[in-house]
């Protein structure tokens, strides 16, 4: 009997290390409760988090914190998508009781970003658990940059549980917000690709002052993460950080992606099985973008020829055509880069279809929201040309890589 106890139990460690791997990378909330909560003890604390805020065995970390002896949890907030992930992609979260822990959540994504004096009258220390995907229009992290600012306000001490960029810790692309365009998708003067975690993110708005008052910060760094990282590298469990980033990889393809997405002059996949991964539309040959894009000779990247019809969103019930990008090395390609050179082949071969035309005026404010500058579209929209805009899209990247340095944690 003994036996067949001990082999079940090998066959269960098995299966769990096959289903997960064996982590290499501990978050920092596996480090602060290695730690006995120690930063927290006799303290009332608040959690800023959402489902991506788990240990390595899928544990939320709202109920780590509430179980954890000596730690008061009274009161949870709530970014873009909910405590809890049951609100929908731009739909704003209500301010309510979670279900699980009888505490507070408010809202901060709707009429208030930004905790308010209200909010964290009981709170002695604020805590940040967010999974990031290494985006600067992602709105994670300018939840952070808001809740450091109230919590300087409000004299409370921030805690970033720190965890992986999937990105990684190298890729920086893309130009510098500007003042004008400042936003909630580019809330800091930092490139669209900004290669830090948001442990060290934090400590550079702080550092830097990037922020209208900085805080009393604390970060609590992983153990074992490395710059060079792929998020599969880590064998950590991936936790969709929104309904359409289901993988760590969609990360990649976000960033490729994301900014044409701001139109509705193409399908990116979103509305189909293949979120991010594509670039279509009605009546375009798919062949041929696909032939004029590979010509190019992009590194780290090449195109196919796909045919589909979306569920949802852009092209709804249409038959689309276009192309499936997949990225064949990683180090190489500029991934900001695909859909600009994506937006000049389009207008290469369909004169009449320029994402920068008419039909997409209206969304003109979003795209250099997103891109920090109208001078990528601009430059672009004289030729359909992107020579015409990569070194100024590329022109903050080289100072602020060497900037950022000052502020890594891990090597």
């Amino acid at each position: 009997m003994k036996n067949k106890v001990v082999f079940l139990f090998a066959i269960f460690l098995f299966l769990t290390t096959f289903a997960f791997g064996a982590s290499n990378v501990k978050t920092g909330i596996e480090v602060l409760r290695e730690s006995g909560f120690k930063i927290l003890q006799g303290k009332r604390v608040g959690l800023i988090t959402n489902p991506t805020g788990v240990d390595s065995q899928l544990k939320s970390t709202v109920d780590i914190l509430n179980e954890a002896s000596g730690v008061k949890l009274v009161a949870l907030y709530g970014p873009e998508h909910g405590v809890r992930g049951d609100v929908y992609a731009g739909d704003k979260v209500e301010t309510t009781i979670d279900r699980q822990t009888g505490v507070p959540v408010y809202s901060l994504y709707g009429k208030t970003r930004k905790p308010t004096a209200e909010m964290l009258k009981d709170v002695d220390v604020l805590v940040y658990d967010i999974q990031d995907i290494g985006c600067r229009s992602y709105t994670f992290i300018s939840t952070m940059g808001l809740a450091m600012e109230a919590a300087a306000e409000n004299n409370i001490e921030l805690v970033v549980l720190d965890r992986p960029n999937p990105i990684g810790g190298l890729k920086v692309e893309g130009n510098i917000t500007e003042d004008k365009f400042v936003s909630f998708v580019s809330q800091f003067k930092i490139p669209y690709l900004y290669g830090l975690t948001c442990g060290e993110l934090a400590k550079m708005l702080n550092g830097e002052k990037m922020l209208d008052k900085q805080c009393k910060l604390t970060v609590v760094p992983m153990k074992g993460w490395k710059r060079n990282m792929t998020f599969d590298q880590t064998k950590l469990p991936w936790v969709l950080t929104s309904p359409h980033v289901p993988h760590a990889t969609s990360a990649y393809y976000y960033a490729a992606s994301g900014i044409l997405g701001e139109f509705s002059f193409m399908s990116i996949g979103v509305g189909y099985t293949l979120p991010f991964q594509i670039f279509a539309k009605d009546s375009i040959d798919g062949s041929a973008l696909s032939k004029r894009l590979n010509d190019l000779h992009l590194p780290g990247v090449l195109f196919r020829p796909i045919f589909l019809k979306p569920y949802y969103a852009v092209g709804q019930g249409k038959n689309y055509s276009g192309v499936q990008f997949y990225l064949t090395d990683y180090k190489k390609v500029r991934l900001t880069e695909i859909q600009f050179y994506v937006m000049q082949e389009m207008a290469n071969l369909y004169p009449d279809k320029k994402c920068f035309g008419a039909a997409t005026e209206n969304r003109f404010d979003m795209f250099d929201k997103v891109c920090g500058s109208d001078q990528i579209r601009l430059l672009m929209s004289k030729n359909m040309k992107v020579d015409d805009m990569l070194a100024y899209w590329r022109k903050d990247e080289t100072a602020f890589r060497k900037l950022s340095m000052k502020y890594w944690l891990y090597k």
